[in-house]
């Protein structure tokens, strides 16, 4: 990853089970920044952080999730991986993630990451 676009990208998914999730990232030259809230309202959570360089990741737990902490590592070590950057992640839950909640949100993210990806390329 180059440098970022600067502007912020905003989705809203909605999940088979009818829960909505607001993404919110924000890019950077050496990785972004994806805050994930539950409803309308945007809220700070559980935040894990994953770095990628070269064929590896890790990954830490800021603030451990209560409820689904293996996915919140798991979407910074993707994203991570993905832009071969920094990735921080804030995720929000009012209660535990379905499977579908999980496949709804991982696809969101992708969609904006992609997009991302596809920004970057344009411009070299």
């Amino acid at each position: 990853m180059e440098s970022g676009t600067g502007a912020p990208s905003r989705e809203e998914v909605r999940s088979d089970s009818g829960r909505s999730f607001l993404l919110d990232a924000n890019f950077y030259g050496n990785g972004c920044f994806l805050a994930i809230s539950e409803g309308q309202d945007r809220r700070i959570g559980a935040i894990s952080v994953a770095i990628s360089s070269q064929n590896n990741t890790t990954a830490a737990k800021v603030i451990p999730s209560k409820s689904d902490p293996l996915f919140v590592n798991t979407i910074a070590e993707k994203v991570a991986s993905m832009i071969n950057g920094i990735c921080i992640v804030s995720f929000y839950a009012k209660t535990q993630l379905k499977l579908e909640d999980m496949k709804a949100i991982m696809g969101g993210v992708m969609h904006i990451v992609g997009a991302e990806n596809g920004k970057q390329q344009q411009q070299q």
